[in-house]
Formats: structure tokens, sequence, C-alpha cells
């Protein structure tokens, strides 16, 4: 007997300050659907997480997301636009690169150390 069919997938990404987070993500675009004082959903497009008050340095330093855009360079512009690098300065913020295996990728961590790939197929 198969299983139910799948409806949703979600990961909980960590938070060392869930307020904080939750001000970056909204800075960087995506809507907080609900929230409460250890875990939200944050959504954009049609893409949503869950953003889990939790935080293990070895964990949060080394948890990635991946995040697929029509245009890196908007993302790019939009976040040099908003000034999200100096409002948040201790964050990495890296601009769109070619990367060895044919993908372009903007390199961006939250406050926590959650490293985001926000990539692109143009060549």
């Amino acid at each position: 007997m198969d299983p139910s069919p799948v409806v949703d997938l979600k990961a909980f990404v960590p938070a060392q300050d869930p307020e904080l987070a939750k001000e970056f993500y909204t800075d960087l675009g995506f809507t907080i659907n609900w929230s409460n004082p250890e875990i939200a959903e944050l959504q954009i497009g049609a893409f949503r997480f869950l953003l889990q008050k939790f935080y293990v340095p070895e964990h949060a330093g080394n948890f990635m997301m991946s995040l697929a855009v029509e245009d890196t360079d908007a993302w790019w512009e939009m976040i040099e636009r908003k000034g999200i690098a100096k409002k948040y300065p201790d964050i990495m913020c890296r601009p769109p690169t070619m990367q060895p295996w044919g993908i372009r990728v903007l390199y961006i961590s939250d406050p926590t150390g959650v490293l985001w790939h926000i990539s692109d197929n143009k060549k």
C-alpha cells in the first residue's frame, strides 16, 4: 500500500534571536505567516520554512538553504538598495558569482549564521 501523498515539506531553520531573524527575513522580502515566541512560518512566493528559536553554534554555522531565483543580479541590487549588509554588520554578503559547477550564486548569511545560496542559471 502506498503512503498518503505528500502535501508539504519545510525545513526548520535555527534562530539565535528570533526577532532579529524575522526582521532580517522580512527585509529580504519574506512574509511572516504566523509567529509565536518559539517558532514562525516564513514565506516567499509559494515557498515556506519554519524559523525556530534554537541555537547551537556548530549546527547554525553548518546550516544552509538554497533559493533559486530568476535573476540574482536583481536580488543583489535589492540587497544593496536596502543596505542589508550595513543593517546587519555581522552577516556575510557576497555578490553573484559564477561557480565552477556552472551556477551563479549570491551568498548571504542570516544573523544566526545560516548560509543562503541564492542562485540562478544565467550563463
